[in-house]
């Protein structure tokens, strides 16, 4: 069994994580941090768990009864965290912040297993891709390795409220979220940066830009991206290219039919349709924002790094009807 411990465990990265982890048949969670919960019931703020887990938070941090530990922090603390707690070398890392995600002096692998399935393998530490950051380079990832990137691409994605984690605020509440739609950061979202990287890393190149509008959606999880390339490529060399990009792929498809997003809540794929309009190629696509935007994309990282088959633990339905 890997032993699990969860840093940061009260928000709702941190209680999707405790629920994939309960169903996986190689983890036992060992502890689940929270300063502000300790004592409580998991189930007491997690309540989808009622009846499922007698596990509660604790301020305790026994990193050396772990193999595993998880970080399910906001951006920025992650690094803080590591300034001021030692956490023996033996022990792996996954960080679902932005903490560690641009290459730098750190030996943190990006965790996209579609590009770094074998660095992750090997990795010690993994730094968790953004969920918009996964569902838009699924959508371009497969056109960087055709070298079609070659002018801007326009990018438009839309999230769920989840996606702005679980501390109320303006933009969550439901009278305001309800019905309603806004953008926000336009131009300049922080995951633009770790998209670039991977889209260089795999064309070998970037010298368009990732012209990148969000969304703030009216329901509570999932993400639908738009892009548009430029390319005269035709269409089937296209879809055939982005079929085979993705043949090995554990959860990211290549869809013949047009997506909807209930296709991916509450599972780890992720899925990717394209269609072509003169010289202009529109691909979509779709994840979960808490599953393969993060903590299942997190398991499957885990997966990986711990020897266990990719899939373990993560063959969930999606809420189609």
């Amino acid at each position: 069994m890997t032993k699990i411990g969860i840093l940061g465990a009260a928000g709702y990265t941190g209680g999707e994580l405790i629920r994939l982890l309960m169903g996986h048949p190689e983890a036992e969670i060992v502890f689940a941090n929270s300063e502000s919960n300790a004592g409580n019931l998991v189930s007491d703020v997690h309540e989808g768990l009622t009846g499922d887990t007698a596990l509660r938070f604790t301020s305790d941090m026994p990193f050396d009864k772990v193999d595993v530990v998880f970080f399910c922090f906001g951006h920025g603390k992650s690094e803080q965290f590591l300034k001021e707690h030692t956490i023996p070398g033996r022990v792996k890392i996954i960080d679902l912040a932005q903490d560690f995600r641009i290459k730098g002096d750190h030996d943190y692998v990006y965790g996209l297993p579609e590009i770094n399935r074998e660095q992750i393998a090997a990795a010690q530490h993994v730094a968790n891709p953004g969920c918009f950051a996964t569902a838009i380079q699924a959508a371009l990832l497969p056109a960087a390795h055709l070298n079609l990137l070659k002018d801007d691409v326009s990018v438009n994605a839309i999230t769920g409220s989840t996606g702005a984690g679980q501390k109320p605020g303006a933009t969550t509440h439901f009278s305001w979220r309800a019905d309603n739609m806004s953008i926000y950061k336009p131009f300049q979202h922080q995951h633009i940066a770790e998209i670039c990287q991977s889209l260089r890393q795999v064309q070998g190149y970037l010298d368009a830009s990732i012209d990148f509008i969000p969304y703030r959606g009216p329901f509570a999880r999932g993400i639908f991206c738009t892009a548009v390339v430029k390319t005269k490529v035709p269409l089937d060399d296209i879809v055939v290219a982005y079929q085979d990009f993705y043949a090995d792929a554990a959860f990211t498809h290549y869809s013949d039919k047009p997506l909807d997003l209930k296709q991916v809540v509450n599972t780890n794929k992720a899925l990717v349709h394209c269609e072509k309009y003169g010289d202009k190629l529109l691909v979509t696509s779709c994840i979960d924002n808490l599953l393969k935007g993060a903590v299942g994309q997190a398991v499957q990282n885990m997966n990986l790094m711990t020897g266990h088959d990719e899939r373990t633990g993560l063959q969930l339905k999606a809420s189609a009807f």
